[in-house]
């Protein structure tokens, strides 16, 4: 699982990344996560894309220029320093998109 953190320029989500791919590592999990900016969106070839929670209004453009599934974490994500917390909500959301009816996800 290749997963982009995205924020507006790049540090908060550097953070966010490294604390997410340490969780996923200590949960036995092959998961990468890496930092990036808006602009990194439409080049991504990531499984899933999470946006801090400060450019969720920008939400539909994100998801305008995605290859793959988009979500906004939550708003205490960057208080989450062991990213268990931001590992959880990944697992969460990959598991509605498995879950839902085609086409509504």
């Amino acid at each position: 699982m290749r997963i982009l953190v995205v924020c507006g320029a790049g540090a908060s989500s550097t953070f966010v990344a490294q604390r997410l791919r340490r969780a996923a590592t200590n949960a036995g999990l092959d998961w990468d996560a890496s930092a990036g900016m808006e602009h990194s969106v439409s080049a991504s070839d990531h499984d899933l894309i999470l946006v801090g929670p400060h450019l969720a209004d920008r939400l539909d453009a994100i998801r305008d220029h995605a290859h793959s599934p988009v979500a906004v974490l939550p708003d205490d994500v960057f208080a989450d320093h062991d990213g268990a917390l931001t590992l959880a909500f990944a697992r969460s959301f990959l598991d509605d998109l498995r879950n839902s009816p085609k086409g509504t996800s």
